[in-house]
């Protein structure tokens, strides 16, 4: 059985603005819900963190409650794994636009709902009642979004966290800055330390963009990685969909 994968997805400059754009959602995403609720949410270890603070000031269900929250990441994750890496190693096209549509839904749900009022008022106390579901749907969003990238870029690229993402741009400046014979390989290791460099700053823009739309108009704010998720959508289906795919045998 083959499997069909695109040809060097990451190598492309022009993924870049697309790769950089999701980043500035996610820092919006970070920052719009850690404003709302006082609690991040796309960092897996932050939750884990909290969890282990709160068991030990004896507040359980709080705690027990938000380590939940990372199960939607990686429920996300599934489900963007089914709707393009499964498809590609059945040989089908994979549907990185619906994946993408699943995130502008969610991010949709909690703009929607945030100025509806389904999650109070914003920025108030941490109620895990009612803050739980807008962290949720941000959760399973940023899973998704995470993983459709991840497979896009063939497992180089992250978008919604920075902590891996800056241990290979330290790897990858000490790379040139003591550069080995193969000149092609510097030229791509200093093409990915440019990708790498752009998405920090594009994450860390955006979650100035987003803190000051939130602050200054709550769950209005939530409209930004909105209007950014319907760029990924478009993104996907015109610039990944229709590249040109090759049969490769998948590894036993």
């Amino acid at each position: 059985m083959t499997a069909r994968l695109p040809i060097d997805p990451l190598g492309a400059p022009r993924y870049y603005l697309t790769w950089w754009a999701f980043a500035f959602l996610s820092g919006a995403v970070n920052a719009g819900g850690y404003l709302a609720c006082h609690r991040t949410v796309t960092h897996v270890t932050g939750f884990a963190t909290t969890f282990g603070v709160g068991m030990a000031e004896n507040r359980r269900t709080e705690a027990l409650g938000l380590l939940t929250v990372p199960v939607f990441f990686l429920v996300g994750a599934m489900i963007s794994a089914l709707l393009i890496e499964r498809r590609k190693h059945s040989g089908k096209r994979p549907r990185y636009a619906v994946a993408m549509g699943l995130v502008f839904l969610c991010l949709s749900t909690a703009w929607i709902g945030g100025i509806s009022g389904w999650f109070g008022v914003f920025g108030e106390p941490l109620s895990l009642q009612r803050d739980w579901w807008l962290l949720v749907v941000l959760a399973l969003g940023s899973g998704i979004q995470n993983a459709v990238v991840t497979s896009a870029s063939g497992a180089v690229v992250r978008t919604t966290h920075l902590t891996g993402l800056t241990t290979d741009l330290g790897v990858g400046i000490i790379r040139v800055l003591f550069p080995s014979p193969d000149e092609g390989r510097q030229r791509a290791e200093r093409r990915s330390n440019r990708m790498r460099m752009g998405i920090v700053t594009s994450f860390v823009a955006g979650s100035v963009a987003g803190a000051f739309l939130c602050m200054h108009y709550g769950y209005q704010g939530f409209a930004l990685p909105v209007a950014l998720a319907a760029y990924g959508a478009w993104a996907a289906y015109f610039l990944w969909e229709r590249i040109d795919y090759v049969s490769r045998p998948i590894p036993a």
